[in-house]
This record gives C-alpha cells, structure tokens and sequence, in this order.
C-alpha cells in the first residue's frame, strides 16, 4: 500500500510533470549536467581526498624508511657505546651538565624540571635528528642515561624531544 502511495504521489510531483513536459533533447541536456555534476562531487568528496591521503601516508612511509635506514646503519656504533665504560656524574652536577652540552649542540632547551635527585625531565625546541643523536651521545659520553624520550616530528625535517634524564648508576 505504501508503494502504491509513493508512486500515485510521485505521478502527481510537479517536478515530474515538469521533466515529462521537456523535449527529448532537453530531457538529455539536463540529464548529462546532472551526471557531470554528480561525477564532480564525488570527485571532489571521495577520490581527491583520498589521493592527498595516499600521497601523505607515501611521504610518512619515505620518511620512516629514511629515518629505519639511518638507524640500522649507526647500530653497529650503539653497540660499541654500550660496551664502553662510562663516567659517573655528581647529581649536583646534572642539570649543569645537559644544559652545557645542550648549548655546545646548538640545542634549545624550552623546559627543564627536576623530579627528584639525579633526575631532570626537560623539553627541547626542534631541531634535526641527527644534532639531538650527537648530543645524545655526548649526554652519555659525561654520565647521563636517558631515561625516557618522546621524538614527534615537527616541521621542516626537524624533531621535538621530550626526555627524562638520569645520572648513571
């Protein structure tokens, strides 16, 4: 019944009444904008948007296979580190410390708070990768472990660091 309702109601739609009245050709005209419209929507809402994401997601994966690369490539290096011996650093001495060899580094350090003795957690304005890798290996050189470390990639190529950072014990 409810069928029947909808297309009595439809037979009787100005809109319809107004499409039959066209010409066959005019009929066809509005048909093909109608279809050229509908194809451009649905390339401007479904298609382009999901080429930009693709080609974002490329560029992410080029980044995280440039920045894998670099990293298998200084394993061998982390591995001697961590068979050297270490110098032990005052706790006193700690915050002067990173913030000395942070300066030396060209590296800004945008927070620093101190939790507990020995203990520093401290934020650094961006900056590449590979400068926060050289200071990392300073730190560690002069006594001080990270303890924690948050990378997120900021722009221009560059990394902001949240660490937390112990003396070595």
């Amino acid at each position: 019944m409810t069928s029947k309702g909808f297309t009595a109601q439809l037979d009787n739609s100005q809109l319809l009444q107004r499409w039959r009245a066209l010409a066959a050709r005019e009929q066809f005209a509005l048909g093909s904008l109608g279809s050229f419209l509908l194809l451009v929507v649905l390339y401007l809402t479904l298609w382009l948007p999901a080429q930009e994401r693709l080609q974002a997601a490329r560029s992410a994966f080029e980044s995280q296979r440039e920045l894998n690369a670099y990293l298998v490539s200084q394993a061998p290096l982390a591995r001697n580190l961590a068979g050297t011996t270490q110098q032990v650093l005052d706790p006193a001495r700690l915050q002067g410390t990173v913030t000395a060899t942070a300066a030396t580094q060209g590296l800004v350090i945008e927070r620093l708070d101190s939790s507990e003795a020995g203990v520093l957690q401290l934020n650094l304005q961006p900056a590449p990768f590979a400068q926060l890798l050289r200071w990392f290996n300073v730190l560690q050189e002069q006594g001080v472990h990270i303890a924690e470390a948050g990378l997120d990639r900021a722009e221009g190529n560059q990394v902001a660091a949240r660490l937390s950072v112990r003396v070595t014990q």
